[in-house]
């Protein structure tokens, strides 16, 4: 059993900044961030492996930036230039081959 644990959220303006962190307690081939706003379905929002490939949503492209510390099994996703839209609770997913862990998620509020 993997343990999932995210901090970092909050609310900041439009065009704000945030980081959040994602710390796995062992071993993990991918992590990866996901999103859900309120009456959404949690979609991807970047995804990284254990040997660094990563994988954006084209409405975070250029804007967010997902990394790695293998050594801690930890993994940070930079938001610059934060909007409205991208309010929503982040979720954590660690995967060890196959199997899902998800941690319960930090609220991120962009406002106007």
């Amino acid at each position: 059993q993997v343990q999932v644990v995210e901090s970092g959220g909050g609310s900041v303006q439009l065009g704000g900044s945030l980081r959040l962190s994602c710390a796995a307690s062992g071993f993990t081939t991918s992590m990866s961030w996901y999103r859900q706003a309120p009456g959404k379905e949690r979609e991807l929002v970047a995804q990284i492996t254990s040997g660094g490939s990563t994988v954006y949503a084209a409405s975070v492209k250029g804007r967010f930036t997902i990394s790695r510390d293998n050594g801690k099994n930890t993994i940070y996703l930079q938001m610059n230039s934060l909007k409205p839209e991208d309010t929503a609770v982040y979720y954590c997913k660690a995967e060890t081959y196959f199997t899902p862990y998800w941690g319960q998620g930090t609220q991120v509020s962009v406002s106007s």
